[in-house]
């Protein structure tokens, strides 16, 4: 038996083994990234749902007040842009010191939340703050 044959028999082997080692990598990095999507997804959905807090007739201190804690935990899995824009909220807050911020200032920091979330979640959007439109429910 010379090199030639043992290159044949030996070769298909470590082949499919180095392809079985990076099938299974990919698949576990693939896995690893729909997990944190569908994580960063849940949480950015309390987020949103805890910003009527903020806005028109559903503007309570209950609900801020989750809205913070929710906010706390984001640090550690929020995007940097995340984080920005819900700081750029939370200093228009601190600002009107206690009164209503300006309305258009308050749509602009809500709908920015939004659209840096939908960016972490899908990459990139084609929308602005001027697409998120908040609709108060009267009982």
């Amino acid at each position: 038996m010379d090199i030639k044959d043992i290159f044949l028999f030996v070769g298909p082997i470590i082949a499919g083994l180095v392809g079985s080692c990076l099938t299974y990598y990919f698949t576990i990095k693939s896995k690893q990234k729909e997990s944190i999507l569908k994580f960063k997804e849940e949480k950015y959905s309390n987020l949103l749902i805890l910003l009527q807090g903020f806005v028109g007739k559903t503007a309570s201190g209950k609900i801020k007040k989750k809205f913070f804690e929710e906010q706390y935990k984001s640090w550690l899995y929020s995007s940097d842009e995340v984080v920005k824009a819900i700081n750029k909220m939370v200093y228009l807050i601190m600002e009107s010191k206690g009164e209503p911020p300006n309305r258009e200032q308050g749509k602009k920091a809500v709908g920015n939340i939004v659209i840096a979330m939908r960016k972490d979640l899908l990459g990139k959007t084609k929308l602005d703050y001027k697409n998120f439109l908040y609709i108060d429910v009267i009982d």
